[in-house]
């Protein structure tokens, strides 16, 4: 069984330290709000689902201990929560989804005790509707899966990503659930090796024969006819149908094309910015240049020298086969198609 996650624990919230799988299962207990926005900077929980989730819970977290008695005072330290936590990711929009709810619960609620109560029920039901719309999502796209299919995914998104189901991973499990056999080729993920360190380690968890490839090896199986499709997961869609993800996602969408190889995308309908009209409006966050200079610390390349680190990039929506959400699975035209998920 793969351990949870993320945890919130009444007085603390527990998260499975990401950074060190797959050599240790290392646990850490974080009393302080400061200490879960740093987490979510380092990547100690990551994935646009559990970004959401570990700052819901961070922020009710920060207002726990918030000790003034006078509301404007207490409004006031709660909004400097909510911009440390504003500015931990800028990419994925479940961050800023769970930091909208958070704040207008706060504004709902009666006397400070009730706001700090009120806050940690609405960091709770954030993470248990994730919960639900990841398995709904992996559910109704294991549709999509056939029997022995062999599928490439990027990055991670299964329950580590997610504090839930998974997303990507969800659909691979749910397809093994329901009796279809399925292997998958797992691309490494660089810089910091999502792939080989994280989604190896779920599959296995799960007993799903898994490949660890090199990002570069990709074209190489596709065109040997080796891949059936490619599932990815979602850091934000724009309402165009544009997605942002891990960097390389992109190059994975045109050899895909390339190779009549179905991508899918699978995400919940919390990923969906429907504010941006494209992908062109996303936030790149760019981080630092020793992800990509060393590894695990290790060194690899000349001291000195310029790297870039953009951690995701744009997906451009025809290069999408179809868009799984736990509201349906969706395909062009994506503008009306996702306009109708906006109205419900």
């Amino acid at each position: 069984m793969i351990p949870k996650a993320i945890e919130w624990l009444e007085d603390r919230l527990r998260i499975l330290d990401q950074t060190k799988l797959p050599q240790e299962q290392s646990f850490i207990d974080l009393t302080d709000y400061h200490d879960v926005v740093l987490a979510i900077e380092e990547m100690r929980v990551r994935g646009a689902p559990a970004i959401g989730v570990a700052a819901a819970y961070g922020i009710a977290l920060g207002a726990q201990g918030i000790k003034s008695e006078s509301k404007a005072e207490f409004f006031s330290q709660l909004d400097q929560i909510l911009q440390a936590f504003s500015t931990s990711r800028p990419t994925a929009v479940n961050l800023f989804r769970a930091i909208n709810r958070m704040k207008k619960i706060a504004a709902m609620s009666g006397s400070i005790p009730e706001i700090k109560e009120a806050l940690v029920n609405e960091a709770r039901r954030i993470h248990h509707e994730e919960i639900q719309a990841t398995s709904h999502l992996s559910q109704l796209g294991a549709a999509l899966i056939k029997d022995g299919f062999t599928i490439l995914t990027h990055c991670n998104a299964g329950p580590l990503a997610t504090a839930g189901y998974g997303t990507a991973l969800g659909v691979i499990k749910a397809a093994k659930e329901q009796g279809r056999r399925v292997s998958v080729m797992a691309t490494e993920t660089r810089p910091l090796l999502q792939g080989a360190r994280l989604t190896t380690w779920e599959l296995k968890q799960e007993n799903i024969p898994v490949t660890l490839i090199t990002d570069s090896m990709a074209g190489y199986f596709m065109h040997r006819k080796k891949i059936d499709c490619v599932i990815v997961g979602a850091d934000r869609i724009a309402a165009n149908g544009d997605v942002a993800n891990k960097i390389g996602t992109y190059t994975l969408a045109v050899l895909a094309k390339e190779n009549h190889i179905p991508l899918y995308v699978a995400a919940p309908t919390t990923t969906i910015d429907f504010s941006l009209l494209s992908g062109n409006e996303v936030p790149i966050e760019e981080r630092d240049s020793q992800e990509v200079t060393h590894i695990q610390r290790m060194p690899i390349a000349p001291e000195g020298v310029k790297a870039a680190n953009p951690a995701f990039d744009v997906t451009p929506h025809n290069y999408v086969t179809t868009i799984i959400t736990e509201r349906g699975i969706i395909k062009e035209p994506y503008e009306k198609e996702l306009a109708k998920i906006a109205r419900r």
